[in-house]
């Protein structure tokens, strides 16, 4: 993972669409959720498991 500097922050935020308007009225944190929420949009949900992969992970 690479850290996360001023730059890599303005350039997720240019990505987002944000407006310096929009930053005044954010958080750090209200971005990264809204970051975490976009590369979630990128997967196919619900993501659907098996009565098999439920015994896996908890036992029969």
């Amino acid at each position: 993972m690479r850290p996360s500097t001023g730059a890599l922050f303005m350039l997720r935020c240019a990505e987002l669409r944000l407006t310096a308007q929009d930053w005044d009225e954010m958080t750090m944190g209200m971005v990264y959720d809204m970051l975490t929420e976009a590369e979630n949009d990128r997967y196919d949900w619900p993501l659907k498991g098996t009565q098999q992969d439920i015994e896996f992970f908890f036992g029969k």
